[in-house]
């Protein structure tokens, strides 16, 4: 329901622990990449003049690439993430310590404390809930669906579509940031 994401948006904006943690669920509302992958993200594999993150295929759950498109709203977080942490290996270093990403439990833990059981939200539920929403708003479930690095059911097109509809998903990502500013201020 978008009352009730806009409801867990603004608990996310009130959140008063770490930079990291809080920019993190931010990015897993715009981004909608796996927990996983999130955490990981590392400063070698984001372009910020092409705004684009790259995601090497070892770190992807298909084991392929994915391209990410950063709208305007994740650019300025990542650019104040970087001017807090510097230069370091990880967009969203470990609270104990920059040599590691934030742990596994942390999305999650802070969902807790924000409130949100785990039947109401999780790290990964960021990805269902924002496909529920960009198809209730009209988008197309193809870019949709490879923004979420979904791999094509059938495979010969699957296999020989090697259409990323980036130019598409450009504009879709930047809809849909638009859309959660537009959900935080009620």
């Amino acid at each position: 329901d978008p009352r009730e994401f806009a409801g867990l948006l603004r608990a996310i904006d009130g959140f008063t622990g770490t930079l990291q943690v809080r920019a993190g669920l931010k990015l897993a509302a715009l981004l909608l990449a796996r927990p996983g992958e999130l955490r990981g993200m590392r400063w070698s594999e984001i372009d910020m003049e092409g705004a684009l993150w790259r995601i090497p295929a070892g770190r992807m759950k298909m084991r392929r690439e994915h391209v990410v498109p950063l709208a305007r709203q994740a650019l300025e977080l990542l650019r104040d993430l970087r001017e807090v942490f510097g230069a370091g290996e990880f967009v969203l270093p470990s609270v104990g310590t920059a040599r590691k990403p934030l742990s596994e439990n942390t999305f999650n833990a802070t969902l807790r404390r924000l409130g949100y059981t785990g039947d109401e939200m999780t790290a990964h539920g960021f990805r269902s809930t924002t496909s529920t929403l960009l198809h209730e708003l009209g988008h197309d479930s193809r870019v949709i669906e490879v923004q979420l690095a979904h791999l094509d059911k059938d495979k010969e097109r699957g296999t020989y579509n090697r259409a990323k509809y980036l130019p598409q998903r450009r504009v879709m990502m930047q809809a849909w940031a638009d859309y959660l500013d537009e959900l935080r201020g009620g």
